[in-house]
């Protein structure tokens, strides 16, 4: 065999470890704690948005400039420019209506993301059972009195496959689970670059 059984259990043991960890909801794999929607008061310090700054916040001005500034590859200098030339004359509403069309925003494509990583995780699960499964064939055949060596080494390719994809999948997830805390990161620089032009 290429491999020991015991070999492959380790790495599946270890590719395991981080997605188990801290995870309260069994479909959230992520170390930071899942929270589907952000809130307002987490980012903004300036005038309360009410009905009227919402209704604002789709005028189409305003609209395609947070969607614009919503962008991650758009550095924060060129944002910080985009924010003070439409600050120019735009009052402490039309302010509140542009964080609140950024957060709005960011807050849907966050919480997109997390739904994704959930679905992610689901499949994470199943193949962990799956491997599993392969482990108890791998070792029912192994200690068979006659073992069929063409067998256990079909059922070793396909419990080295399995293994690898998981782990393949584990050392992705790190960078995947980052992406809500980079969208928490925008939002919270946006919504201070805006906050300091308020009167």
């Amino acid at each position: 065999m290429k491999r020991t059984l015991a070999g492959l259990v380790m790495g599946f043991a270890l590719a395991g470890a981080a997605w188990a960890e801290g995870a309260s909801d069994p479909d959230w794999p992520c170390v930071q704690r899942k929270q589907p929607h952000l809130s307002v008061g987490q980012f903004w310090t300036g005038p309360l948005p009410d009905a009227a700054t919402q209704d604002l916040a789709r005028r189409p001005d305003i609209a395609a400039l947070a969607k614009v500034l919503q962008q991650r590859r758009l550095p924060m200098d060129a944002a910080e420019a985009e924010i003070a030339a439409f600050a120019q004359g735009a009052g402490a509403q039309d302010l509140t209506a542009l964080f609140m069309a950024v957060f709005n925003g960011i807050d849907s494509y966050r919480s997109q993301i997390i739904g994704g990583i959930a679905r992610y995780s689901r499949k994470q699960i199943d193949l962990s059972a799956q491997i599993e499964r392969r482990r108890a064939e791998m070792a029912s055949l192994t200690s068979a009195a006659t073992p069929d060596f063409d067998k256990i080494d079909a059922a070793e390719a396909s419990l080295d496959w399995d293994t690898r994809i998981f782990t393949d999948r584990q050392q992705s997830l790190t960078s995947v689970c980052e992406t809500p805390v980079l969208l928490e990161q925008r939002a919270f620089e946006l919504a201070r670059a805006i906050a300091a032009h308020l009167p």
